[in-house]
């Protein structure tokens, strides 16, 4: 019986079946497809290295398969973590020493010149000490995960992370393409909502619009990396502390994405109700990537380019955060009395006023909230130089009274919260409705405040803070 035949038989009854099985006569369809143009490639096409093919297979046979593609996947995401996490210190360190040597100089330059105090403080305690936190702490990991991440896109290994969860996404209701989407945002959400432009139906394409942001980008890895080492890696002495953060930052992420999987199961079935879509992948071959183009991609497509968005952002923020931390009424800060009123919510979620209001104000980049939060914390209105997370964790512990609770409430807010101005104008740029944009805003927030909540209040119940 010929291919033709074969294929006509497979369409007619597929006319007739409505159901759970005509997904599996579809993908009757498509295997019939594929091994006809086999067939006929096979008759036509000669293969001087057969042996590619069969490696190819052999690790699909691996990274994809039920039992072993997950572990492998996740394994591979604990390795790029841990790189980063292992290789980001000491440049960190260098870099900050060296930004806060010139502000230095700066200072030094402003009383040479008898500048105000008021000029000096708003110029150099805010403008450039935020600057300089902001491209210490961002530019190592950056310049460590994007290159590392843009090999795995390079070799063809990002396929297969959607085709392992194409069955997931398929079961919320969801297109499996968003998986592909989905990878995208942990370079930038932005990013990731225009790749939603791959998914052909209109419904699917929406309910991954709304849940990118569910998962980290780079403006949220360094607060999560500061973070994860100074509340995980340093106070578990059985591994050692770079492991126990790096399965912390893992393991947010994966929460990140069992989240998108579920708000997008909800979303499927309320206010985006319909049946998922077919989703055939042909996985691309193995490629050996180009390592000298995909650093030069990587370091100034996406670390460089961040970092001056970061930058730009950071510079008139922190000035702003400066008059805010330095303009008294009655005797105390503007920045103080806005926490204060947002204490109470804070502290259902686990958090405090001014964790709270860093996130607000770093609406315009998730890259500034961290330095947000020092500048918010530090008596007399400026950011302190922090030239180690040793520092950073004095403040925070010593000064603040943060608790792993504080710091994982403050990581699983950062996870969950709105998007960046940035995503959300991007959200406005390909939906073309205010109504979607705000849905989209408002859905991670709730999630947030509503995981934090839980949390928080679960733990202490338990009491075991």
């Amino acid at each position: 019986m010929s291919t033709r035949t074969i294929l006509g038989d497979l369409m007619e009854e597929a006319k007739n079946i409505v159901g759970p099985r005509q997904d599996q006569v579809r993908d009757s369809v498509v295997k019939s497809i594929f091994q006809a143009a086999e067939n006929i490639a096979g008759e036509v096409v000669s293969c001087s290295s057969p042996g590619r093919a069969n490696w190819d297979r052999k690790i699909d046979n691996i990274i994809t398969s039920p039992v072993w593609g997950f572990p492998s996947m996740f394994g591979l995401l604990a390795v790029v973590f841990w790189v980063t996490l292992s290789g980001a210190n000491v440049p960190s360190a260098i870099l900050a020493e060296g930004l806060f040597w010139i502000e230095d100089r700066l200072t030094d330059l402003f009383a040479a010149l008898h500048a105000p105090a008021w000029l000096h403080g708003f110029l150099v305690l805010g403008v450039y000490r935020s600057l300089a936190w902001v491209v210490s702490v961002m530019l190592p990991p950056m310049a460590i995960f994007f290159p590392l991440f843009t090999l795995l896109e390079d070799s063809g290994y990002l396929p297969r992370v959607a085709f392992n969860l194409d069955r997931f996404f398929k079961k919320a209701g969801a297109h499996g393409k968003q998986a592909l989407t989905m990878s995208m945002g942990f370079g930038c959400n932005a990013a990731g909502v225009v790749a939603c432009r791959i998914i052909e139906s209109p419904r699917e394409r929406l309910i991954a619009t709304l849940t990118n942001n569910f998962v980290p980008c780079n403006g949220r890895f360094p607060t999560l990396i500061a973070l994860a080492t100074i509340f995980v890696g340093g106070s578990v002495a059985v591994f050692p502390g770079s492991a126990m953060a790096t399965l912390a930052v893992a393991g947010l992420v994966v929460f990140g994405i069992a989240v998108t999987l579920l708000v997008s199961w909800v979303l499927s079935r309320t206010l985006l109700r319909g049946e998922p879509s077919s989703f055939t992948l042909e996985m691309p071959p193995y490629r050996k990537p180009q390592v000298g183009r995909v650093i030069v991609r990587s370091v100034l497509d996406r670390t460089m380019f961040v970092l001056a968005r970061a930058a730009v952002v950071a510079a008139p923020a922190g000035g702003f955060i400066w008059l805010l931390a330095n303009a008294r009424i009655g005797g105390t800060s503007a920045l103080a009395i806005i926490a204060g009123w947002l204490d109470p919510l804070a502290g259902c979620m686990g958090l405090d006023g001014f964790i709270l209001l860093a996130f607000i104000l770093g609406l315009p980049a998730n890259e500034i909230v961290l330095p947000i939060l020092i500048m918010g914390y530090v008596c007399g209105g400026a950011m302190t130089e922090l030239n180690s997370l040793a520092d950073l964790r004095q403040l925070l512990v010593d000064r603040h009274g943060w608790t792993w609770l504080t710091a994982l409430c403050t990581m699983l807010f950062s996870l969950c919260h709105w998007p960046c101005g940035t995503t959300l104008l991007t959200i406005y740029k390909e939906q073309r409705n205010w109504r979607w944009t705000v849905a989209a805003a408002l859905i991670p927030t709730a999630v947030g405040v509503v995981v934090c909540m839980v949390v928080n209040n679960l733990v202490r119940t338990l009491d075991w803070v």
